[in-house]
C-alpha cells in the first residue's frame, strides 16, 4: 500500500472559517487528537501573523508528538527586501518546528496586481526564502498559491515557480487551488504535467471548495501522482472552506486502496469530526459522507428491509469502520422493518407477525399524519413504543398548568409566569415561575414541582427549541410542531410535540424530554452501569 501523506490545515486555514475563534487551549486540544488519529504533518498557525499562533508555537515546544509533525505557516520574503531582513521570515525560523511551509506566488496576475513587483523578482523571493529556511527547518514545504490558475494564465511562468522553490531545495512542492474554482479534469490533467516535468520532486495538492469539488480535486490529484493532501476536519475554512479530509482519507484509504492512517484509527475519524465540529462550534452537518449522522440512515421500508439483510444493498461501506453507525428512521415512509429494528434498539423484542406490531406502525403513521416528526425526536418515539407496550411508567400525573403574560406599558417587555399542578406517588405540588417567554417559565415551573422528587433533573438543560409551522394555509389556526433536544451532560435527546397550541405542543415536548431522562437514568441504575 503506497503511502499518502495527510497534512491538516484546521488550525489554521480552518480557523479563517467565519465564526471560528479557536483558543490556545482549543488549538493545542485539536493538535493532540489529530495526532492520535495519524495525521502526518499539523500546521499550526502563521507565527508573525497573531500572538496567539506564536504563543501556540511555544507550547507545542515542550510537548510530545507520536506521529505527527508540527508546521509553521508563512510566506516568501517581502519584494525588494533580503531574505535575512524579513520579521515575517525571522519569526518562522524563532517558532522551531521540524517543517517549515511558505507559500509564493505562481499567478502571474498576482505577482504584478498583488505584490506590484516583477515576475522575476518572485522567482528570487521563492529560491531565496526556501534556500534559507532550509538551514533552519527539517523539511520546508513549498505552497505554490494559485497554481492552477497560474497555470491557465501562463503555464511556462507557473512551471518556473516550481523550479525556483526546487533549485532552493523544497522537499516538497504544493499545487494550489486557492480560489477552488478548478474542475477534477483540470486538476488531474495539470498535476500530470507537473509530475512529468518535475519526476523526482514530491508533489502535494491544497484545495479549496468553492466549487464543490475539492474532495474530488484531490483525489485525482493523487491519481496524477500526488503523495501528500491538504485539508482540514470536516472541511471548514475561509468561505465555503477547505477539502473535507473526513472524506478524503476514507476515500484514498478504503476506495483506492492507499496507506493514509493506521487501519485501526479509521475508527476514530467519526469522534474527531465531532470533536473538533464541538470545539469550531459549527455544527456538523448530519448529511456530511462518513461522519454524519445521516450518512448511513435510512429512511424508506424498502431500504430498511433490504439493508438489515444485506448491508451493501445501500450502505457503500460497514459504518463501523470509519466509527460511526447504522440509523433506521420511523417515519410515514416505513414499513415493519424499520419499526422492528428500532424496537430492537430500544432493548423490546417482537414477533414481525405480532397484531401489536402492526397497531403501533398504524399509531406511528397516524401521528405522522397529524405532524409529529421522530426522525429528529428519538427519545418520544422511544417512549410512544414503550408506552405502547407498557414499558414505561408515568413519574407524575399532571393536573393542569396555566400562562399569564403581562406587558404593562408599551416600551417593557412582557413577562411570563406559569404555574403547574401535578401529582408524585399521591403527594400533589403546585407550583409556579417567571420565565423570559411562556415556554421558559413552563419549564421553570414543571422543574419546581419534580426536582424535590427527582434530584437528578438538575443535571438536564433544554439545549435547541424549533417550532414548525405544518399546515400553512390554515393561517393563525395552524397547527405546529415543536422539537426541543435536551442534554444531562451525558446524553442528548429529542422530542417531539404537536397541537394548534404552541404552548400545548411545547408542553407535550417538555413533559417526554423529563420522563425519557428519568426513564433512562432509570435503566441504568436498574443494570447497574
Amino acid at each position: 500500500m503506497e503511502k499518502v501523506f495527510i497534512y491538516d490545515t484546521t488550525l489554521r486555514d480552518g480557523s479563517q472559517a467565519e465564526g471560528v475563534n479557536f483558543s490556545i487551549e482549543d488549538k493545542i486540544r485539536i493538535a493532540e487528537k489529530l495526532d492520535e488519529f495519524g495525521i502526518d504533518y499539523i500546521e499550526g498557525g502563521w507565527p508573525y501573523a497573531n500572538p496567539k499562533d506564536n504563543l501556540f508555537f511555544q507550547k507545542v515546544k515542550k510537548m510530545r508528538f507520536n506521529h505527527a509533525k508540527i508546521v509553521a505557516f508563512g510566506s516568501t520574503r517581502k519584494p525588494n527586501t533580503k531574505v535575512r531582513e524579513d520579521k515575517q521570515v525571522e519569526a518562522l525560523v524563532k517558532a522551531g518546528t521540524p517543517v517549515i511551509t511558505i507559500f509564493g506566488k505562481s499567478w502571474d496576475l498576482h505577482v504584478r496586481e498583488a505584490l506590484r513587483t516583477s515576475l522575476e523578482e518572485n522567482l528570487d523571493m521563492v529560491y531565496e526564502t526556501v534556500e534559507f529556511l532550509k538551514k533552519y527547518a527539517e523539511e520546508v514545504i513549498f505552497d505554490a498559491e494559485h497554481f492552477f490558475d497560474g497555470y491557465r494564465s501562463d503555464p511556462d511562468y507557473a512551471l518556473a515557480v516550481l523550479e525556483a522553490a526546487v533549485r532552493g531545495g523544497a522537499d516538497w512542492i504544493v499545487l494550489c487551488d486557492t480560489n477552488g474554482g478548478r474542475l477534477p479534469h483540470e486538476v488531474h490533467e495539470i498535476t500530470k504535467v507537473v509530475k512529468e516535468k518535475f519526476p523526482d520532486v514530491k508533489i502535494g495538492i491544497h484545495a479549496h471548495n468553492d466549487s464543490e469539488t475539492a474532495v474530488a480535486n484531490s483525489i485525482m490529484a493523487v491519481l496524477a501522482g500526488a503523495r501528500q493532501v491538504h485539508g482540514t476536519i470536516n472541511g471548514i475554512g475561509e468561505r465555503t472552506g477547505n477539502a473535507n479530509l473526513c472524506s478524503i482519507i476514507p476515500n484514498l484509504q478504503l476506495k483506492l486502496g492507499f496507506s493514509v492512517v493506521p487501519e485501526e484509527n479509521l475508527k476514530k475519524l467519526t469522534e474527531l469530526a465531532h470533536f473538533v465540529a464541538e470545539l469550531s462550534n459549527m455544527p456538523l452537518p448530519r448529511n456530511m459522507p462518513y461522519v454524519g449522522e445521516s450518512a448511513f440512515a435510512h429512511k424508506g421500508g424498502v431500504h430498511a428491509s433490504a439493508v438489515m439483510k444485506q448491508r451493501r444493498t445501500y450502505e457503500h461501506i460497514d459504518p463501523e469502520v470509519v466509527g460511526n453507525r447504522r440509523k433506521i428512521t420511523v417515519s410515514d415512509l416505513a414499513g415493519r422493518s424499520n419499526l422492528i429494528y428500532k424496537l430492537r434498539e430500544f432493548g423490546i423484542e417482537v414477533d414481525e407477525r405480532s397484531p401489536e406490531l402492526r397497531k403501533l406502525v398504524e399509531k406511528i403513521k397516524d401521528l405522522e399524519k397529524e405532524g409529529y416528526h421522530f426522525e429528529a425526536a428519538e427519545a418520544s418515539l422511544e417512549l410512544l413504543c414503550k408506552r405502547h407496550f407498557g414499558l414505561a411508567k408515568d413519574y407524575f400525573d399532571f393536573e393542569a398548568y396555566r400562562i399569564l403574560i403581562a406587558k404593562r406599558r408599551i416600551d417593557e417587555m412582557p413577562t411570563s409566569e406559569a404555574t403547574v399542578r401535578l401529582s408524585v406517588e399521591g403527594a400533589r405540588e403546585h407550583t409556579a415561575a417567571l420565565g423570559n417567554g411562556p415556554v421558559n417559565a413552563l419549564d421553570r415551573a414543571l422543574r419546581k414541582a419534580l426536582e424535590e422528587f427527582y434530584p437528578n433533573l438538575k443535571e438536564m438543560q433544554l439545549i435547541d427549541y424549533k417550532v414548525r409551522i405544518i399546515n400553512e394555509s390554515a393561517g393563525t389556526s395552524a397547527k405546529v410542531r415543536v422539537l426541543i433536544e435536551s442534554t444531562d451532560g451525558k446524553r442528548k435527546w429529542g422530542t417531539v410535540g404537536v397541537s394548534e397550541n404552541v404552548i400545548e405542543a411545547s408542553w407535550i415536548a417538555l413533559t417526554d424530554a423529563i420522563v425519557y431522562k428519568l426513564m433512562k437514568d432509570e435503566e441504568e441504575s436498574m443494570s447497574g452501569s
